[in-house]
């Protein structure tokens, strides 16, 4: 039997971002700022997306495009909104007329205990965490094709093992994992679909108490909080150096979800 050889995978000269185009949603702050510092020293193009944060976001382009000018454009809008997705789809469009890498990172996140749910909240946090990306990669998908893009999703480990008292985020979160697998296979060959699912890498903005943050990293294997950057390098490679990867989620949570 003849065996059929297949084309060899890209090499790391052809995986260069050097020139690539991305956009990042949520990219003002926190995990979504370190992963626009990341890809932007690796020589990509940035959009940045986010919603109230003007100032950081602000700082932010100045930071980088000091490092390299015109290389970063911001676009604010709110992504529940009604004409978000096009306006984002416009904007990314005239940026660089392509679109190498999405980065589906905005997220609301906050308490919804079960008797205090409404359609309000579930509309929240289901359209941030999952209408949104789905609606903004499927706008996108003819961009990405051309360019034979990526998407990375930011789930969450709580999209496997709910969080008490958010509920609706973690329901979120689960249909965002499916997500990444189900477009993972409705954008291939061309595309490929990946997801991140944090776990204690930075405590929320609402504040934590010391007492439920030390109960938090005893629970994982290496004892310790990440950091955003565990993060940006993990996108790195999921848009770098992992052309043969697709649907898959990598838990970046030091081992949490190891306990039983």
């Amino acid at each position: 039997m003849t065996e059929t050889l297949h084309p060899s995978p890209p090499t790391s000269a052809a995986l260069s971002l050097a020139g690539k185009v991305a956009l990042i949603t949520g990219a003002a702050a926190r995990i979504g700022a370190e992963i626009a510092r990341a890809l932007h020293a690796e020589g990509c193009d940035l959009l940045l997306h986010y919603r109230h944060s003007a100032k950081p976001a602000a700082a932010l382009q100045a930071e980088l495009q000091a490092a390299r000018a015109d290389s970063v454009q911001l676009i604010a809008c709110d992504l529940n909104a009604e004409n978000a997705i096009a306006q984002l789809e416009q904007a990314t469009r005239a940026f660089r007329q392509r679109l190498d890498i999405l980065v589906n990172n905005a997220s609301s996140f906050y308490p919804s205990p079960l008797a205090q749910v409404t359609p309000s909240l579930w509309d929240d946090l289901m359209g941030s965490n999952l209408r949104a990306p789905f609606f903004l990669t499927q706008a996108l998908a003819p961009l990405l094709t051309a360019s034979g893009g990526c998407v990375v999703n930011l789930v969450d480990i709580h999209a496997e093992r709910p969080l008490k008292t958010y509920p609706v985020y973690s329901i979120a979160k689960a249909g965002n994992a499916m997500m990444v697998k189900a477009l993972a296979r409705e954008l291939g060959p061309a595309v490929r679909v990946n997801g991140i699912a944090p776990g204690a890498i930075l405590w929320p903005e609402q504040g934590m108490d010391d007492t439920t943050k030390e109960q938090i990293l005893q629970r994982t294997a290496l004892q310790r909080p990440g950091s955003p950057r565990d993060i940006a390098r993990t996108l790195l490679f999921l848009v770098r150096d992992a052309p043969y990867i697709t649907g898959q989620i990598l838990a970046v949570d030091g081992g949490r979800g190891l306990q039983q």
